[in-house]
């Protein structure tokens, strides 16, 4: 039996790939193709200790797959933005930020290609 997450417009996700997780804001669930709209946040790159945060706030909207997202818990968001949002980016992170988004998002779509097809 496949479980449905109804996500609610303001609602923050999460996709996980290996030790990275992107936390995201949902904008709309496209509830006929499965799809989520949502905007991201920030990436986490869990790795290393304390975890290294990117502010994807500046990037590109992104239409996935609902079935791979998370609801994203209120603990484990709340400190990870309060750290991003008091400070401003710089031009230059803004370019890397853009960069390691989409670098992740690529790792995401090989492993669903190789691995699980979308929408199953």
């Amino acid at each position: 039996m496949e479980m449905t997450l109804e996500f609610q417009a303001g609602q923050i996700v999460s996709l996980e790939h290996g030790d990275i997780k992107l936390y995201a804001e949902v904008i709309q669930v496209v509830v006929s193709r499965q799809l989520c709209w949502v905007r991201p946040l920030l990436l986490v790159n869990f790795t290393q200790e304390p975890p290294l945060l990117t502010d994807l706030r500046d990037t590109s909207d992104l239409l996935w797959s609902v079935n791979l997202f998370q609801p994203a818990l209120d603990t484990e968001v709340i400190s990870f933005l309060s750290q991003v949002l008091a400070k401003e980016p710089k031009p230059g992170q803004i370019c890397v930020a853009k960069q390691q988004f989409n670098h992740f998002i690529q790792q995401i779509w090989q492993a669903q290609k190789g691995g699980l097809g979308i929408g199953d």
